[in-house]
């Protein structure tokens, strides 16, 4: 679905951005591609590999409601990828998270309505369903706008998603990299947060996978979550320092213990599907009453029981620390 189209990637220049590009660029053959980030290095760098003909590198931020105006001309589908993602920065810098993660998904819907792109998907995170940090919140916050957009749009075509999804394992921030270079430094113990910590787990390519077959699978409203497995930090360090020693330090401010991606209050919305969660919207939208139980590749799902929440906690599909190591084999951006 994606031959001959002109599609948008916001925040373009991350991980999943560049993976994103790297998986369309071999598997389609878009008309344009076009990466929209604020760092122009980042783009100078990612031009040096990413440099086919279709692709088009526009500064920006998605903080300006005009810039986005102009991006999106003549676009058919955007990835709304942009968000300030480190729990800790957000708090201590709340009205920047805010002005990126809420202010710039208002920009993006604006300007998808007014350039009438067809499709729009937001990836969202596990630190939105039940909320206790800022970063979490403004994703909520963002969440809500998005689904809102298909009754704002009215009679036009364009239609929004959200994808939400775990820990991105090698991803910049995540904790991987961070325990290698310890390692790589010559590190003698391993800080851990709480022994009893755990985190849903996907690799990059599993995302944007996921995210491609949403486009196909949409109607428009929905919240996506894919079934992934979780691990238990402890089983996480002895994959990458077998037997090295590890000082627990303490949940950072806005952290959780287990993340959760349905929350049990939102059970009467959810349905599941044989590989994902579906949340549903609250509202009705206007002009339309989609059935979410059937999706577009004729994938039927069942609303699940009362009160059920999907956390990393009770997920019945933990990593092993030799499946750790094996995930991280597939881990390179």
């Amino acid at each position: 679905m994606f031959n001959n189209k002109s599609i948008l990637i916001t925040g373009g220049t991350g991980s999943f951005g560049k993976k994103y590009t790297k998986t369309i660029l071999e598997r389609y053959n878009p008309k344009r591609l076009i990466i929209l980030s604020r760092d122009e290095l980042k783009q100078f760098e990612m031009q040096q590999t990413y440099n086919d003909p279709c692709m088009r590198y526009f500064i920006g931020d998605v903080r300006d409601g005009e810039r986005m105006m102009q991006a999106m001309k003549d676009v058919d589908f955007v990835i709304h990828a942009a968000a300030q993602k480190q729990v800790p920065a957000a708090e201590y810098n709340p009205m920047e998270c805010i002005k990126t993660n809420i202010h710039g998904a208002e920009n993006v819907i604006k300007a998808a309505i007014a350039n009438n792109v067809e499709k729009v998907i937001a990836l969202s995170t596990d630190k939105a369903a039940n909320p206790i940090n800022l970063y979490g919140a403004t994703k909520l916050a963002s969440d809500k706008l998005f689904v809102a957009a298909n009754n704002m749009v009215g009679q036009g075509k364009t239609r929004f998603a959200c994808v939400r999804y775990g820990n991105v394992v090698g991803s910049r921030g995540s904790v991987v990299p961070f325990f290698k270079k310890l390692l790589a430094d010559g590190a003698e113990s391993l800080p851990i947060t709480h022994e009893e910590m755990t985190r849903f787990w996907i690799t990059l390519q599993d995302g944007v996978d996921f995210v491609l077959k949403n486009f196909e699978r949409m109607h428009g409203g929905e919240i996506f979550v894919p079934k992934i497995p979780s691990v238990q930090i402890m089983d996480l360090a002895e994959a990458y320092a077998p037997g090295l020693k590890t000082d627990i330090i303490g949940i950072r401010p806005g952290e959780k213990l287990h993340e959760i991606m349905c929350p049990a209050d939102d059970s009467h919305l959810t349905i599941e599907f044989d590989n994902h969660y579906v949340l549903c919207p609250t509202i009705t939208f206007y002009g339309g009453d989609y059935d979410y139980q059937n999706n577009h590749l004729n994938e039927k799902g069942e609303p699940v029981v009362q009160g059920h929440e999907y956390n990393s906690g009770n997920n019945d599909h933990f990593l092993s620390v030799e499946e750790i190591r094996e995930f991280d084999k597939f881990a390179e951006l």
